[in-house]
């Protein structure tokens, strides 16, 4: 210190301390020439000490001037020292830094103006204190004055000259300060980061795309500011970065895909389309290097699908298809089960579009990696179920093209209906509404007549009589009106001629036994006339309620349809077909005269001709030749020389009557508990036990005769 002011004169010292900017200019410009001398010399002892009393005794004042005069005299002192000066920066530049966060904004002013001079004489020296230096600048880039913002951002040019220039940079210390400031939400600062981003990154030395996982998010937090300048500076930027990681080899995909994919979930819509832009060409460039994120990238890209942004949905679904057109395998890390996760967690979705794609993606799984798919069929298996109530068709739909498939395999295809059969049973409007749909894909997708055997083993043994009614009722109507079932039905039509026809309608019997109506129009399918007219006539017992009646209307309806076409050209010989004639009046005489299906069914029955009429003594040789044969109109019989003999003897129409019998007397008990219960809260359970111990007995006594199917069969 003494050694400074023996240099320094104290007019000096006291000008450099002055008030008046144009004293400490001047004080300054003779610390710069003190100092030259002192560099000619070589005498940097004493140089030392001036820097010293500039510091402590200026710079680091209390006093607002004397900080002001030691900032110029740093920087004066720098000009002075020029090719030496960086054997001094260790004492100049922290001083003038410190004073870059001073409370006077001249002061941090002069802070910039002293740091530029000095930048200007060591040039590259200058960058050991880079970190701090661009610190210092971030902050005074959102300075409150607009006079230190103006001086820092000259300085800050002047300082990406110098960066540019040089290889004494090192970008490896610089980057964990940038990332930490990419996080800064104020405007100006964040227009100071992206345009040093785009200055290194125009360096050819320094690789910034190697680094840009760390400060991606910030880019990309970035597209949503408010200010317009902003966004498209940072777009601008993300563009030049996606334009570089096309043309090299080598990118660090996945810790950037992780970033994608949390942005492709922005709130912002611009945000949102850079992203899913990026993904797109991450698909079509990562290769191997995306299969551990494929999981991630198709959580982001399914959503997307159903953006309400056009130019959003038609990159995500091509980003989908791209994703789906690669070829993987689980043994070269592709995760079945995490697609499958997110796939599954997609279907609950409220977009239509989002749950669609969801469901191919498990349909295309499941046809490139079947066995893969089946070890986390609990995971998704309820899921799908769940769908089939989906208010999109094309939802259900897809999703028994993938039940189908599941159920190629024989466990998982009872498994399908066995819960199908519960959903209908807990849902009842699933079977009002989507009912027909489900029941015709499946037998489309799975053979109609396996679908159809199953369902019907499963309905056989239901707990649920009334739901097993409704259940046969449904069945009996999509049997009968869809194009699905044609084959079927043409193949029950051949029941009492072929052992295949035969064997379908005794499988279809005993659960269809649920419904008086569903057993009638069955046996009015395979022309079983003789024995439909002996189940309407075992109708006697049945309560006429408005359910019964609303199904023998809906049976009168169903014979008018194209599907009974044959039967109605069968009344032209009704001398051949007199049981024919005696169910069709039994029906008659069920319905009451005043309902529309009442004259329907008269209207039909007045167009028979008058010459066909038929007398008991008809009937009474009918009878007589039952014992001849059960399973045809005995007038056919004379016709029909060359029948196999063995479906002669098949159908035990005796048995099936008793069984229809059994299985009605069992709903007549159960609504009587139900009605009971209903009526009687505090004993219904009493009733009910009582009630299902009496069906339960029936059941026991009718399954110590044969078993059902085998007690159809043979000799009368």
């Amino acid at each position: 210190m003494g050694d400074a002011l023996l240099v320094i004169p104290p007019a000096v010292l006291r000008n450099l301390s002055d008030k008046l900017y144009e004293k400490r200019k001047n004080a300054a410009l003779e610390v710069e020439g003190i100092v030259k001398q002192l560099t000619s010399a070589g005498d940097h002892g004493k140089i030392k000490a001036v820097i010293n009393l500039l510091v402590k005794e200026f710079a680091m004042s209390p006093q607002v001037n004397y900080r002001k005069g030691g900032l110029i005299g740093l920087a004066a002192a720098t000009v002075g020292l020029t090719s030496d000066a960086s054997q001094h920066l260790e004492q100049i530049v922290p001083p003038v830094l410190g004073s870059f966060t001073d409370q006077d904004t001249r002061v941090r002013y002069y802070a910039c103006e002293a740091l530029y001079n000095i930048a200007k004489v060591v040039r590259g020296d200058f960058i050991v204190f880079f970190n701090k230096i661009f610190d210092a600048l971030c902050k005074l880039s959102a300075d409150s004055d607009a006079n230190v913002q103006s001086a820092a951002h000259l300085l800050d040019r002047l300082i990406k000259d110098i960066v540019t220039e040089t290889d004494e940079f090192s970008i490896e210390e610089f980057i964990p300060l940038l990332r930490e400031r990419m996080n800064v939400l104020n405007p100006y600062v964040r227009q100071f980061l992206v345009g040093w981003i785009t200055v290194l990154d125009s360096v050819p030395d320094i690789d910034m795309l190697g680094f840009l996982p760390d400060f991606l998010d910030g880019l990309f937090n970035m597209l949503s500011d408010s200010s317009h300048e902003i966004r498209q500076q940072a777009d601008s930027a993300l563009s030049e970065f996606l334009q570089e990681i096309k043309n090299s080899p080598s990118v660090d995909y996945g810790r950037m895909a992780e970033i994608l994919v949390q942005r492709a979930a922005s709130g912002d819509e611009f945000t949102r389309l850079t992203a899913i832009t990026w993904i797109n060409e991450f698909v079509k460039l990562g290769g191997d290097q995306l299969l551990p994120y494929y999981a991630d990238i198709l959580g982001a890209i399914l959503p997307c699908i159903s953006d309400k942004e056009e130019k959003i949905r038609v990159v995500a679904r091509e980003t989908n298809e791209e994703l789906q057109a690669t070829k993987t395998d689980p043994a070269e890390g592709f995760d079945v089960g995490a697609i499958l996760s997110v796939a599954r967690s997609q279907l609950a979705n409220k977009w239509e579009d989002t749950r669609i794609e969801a469901l191919q993606w498990i349909l295309t799984l499941l046809k490139r990696h079947r066995a893969e798919v089946l070890t986390f069929l609990s995971d998704i298996f309820e899921a799908l179920l769940k769908k089939l109530s989906d208010p999109s068709d094309e939802v259900v739909l897809l999703v028994l093209d993938v039940h189908a498939c599941i159920a190629q395999d024989a466990p998982y295809f009872r498994q399908l209906l066995v819960f199908l059969i519960h959903n209908f049973r807990m849902d009842n409007s699933l079977l009002e509404k989507r009912g027909a749909l489900i029941i015709r894909r499946l037998c489309l997708l799975l053979d109609a007549e396996k679908v159809f055997r199953e369902l019907s083993k499963i309905l056989e043994g239901q707990a649920d009589l009334d739901f097993a009614s409704v259940m046969v009722q449904a069945l009996n109507l999509i049997l009968f009106t869809s194009t699905e079932l044609s084959e079927m039905r043409n193949l029950l039509k051949q029941s009492l001629v072929t052992s295949t026809g035969s064997d379908l309608f005794l499988s279809l019997y005993a659960s269809w036994c649920h419904s008086p109506m569903a057993i009638i129009s069955l046996c009015l399918l395979v022309q079983a006339y003789q024995h439909a007219s002996s189940v309407i006539l075992s109708l006697v017992e049945e309560d006429m309620n408005i359910k019964f009646l609303v199904q023998l209307d809906k049976l009168v309806h169903l014979l008018e349809t194209p599907v009974f076409a044959y039967l109605r050209l069968q009344l032209l010989e009704s001398s051949r077909y007199t049981w024919l004639l005696k169910v069709l009046y039994g029906l008659l005489m069920l319905l009451p005269q005043q309902s529309q299906a009442f004259k329907i069914l008269r209207t039909r029955l007045k167009t028979i001709p008058s010459s066909y009429s038929f007398n008991d003594d008809q009937f009474k040789w009918l009878s007589r030749m039952n014992s001849y044969s059960q399973y045809h109109d005995a007038s056919q019989v004379f016709e029909e020389a060359d029948m196999d003999e063995d479906s002669q003897r098949r159908i035990n129409y005796t048995a099936m009557l008793q069984q229809f019998q059994q299985m009605q007397l069992q709903h007549r008990i159960f609504s009587k508990s139900k009605k009971q219960s209903s009526c009687c809260p505090t004993s219904s359970k009493k009733n009910f036990q009582r009630a299902e111990e009496e069906r339960l007995s029936i059941s026991t006594s009718e399954a110590s005769r044969p078993s059902s199917r085998s007690s159809y069969r043979g000799q009368i």
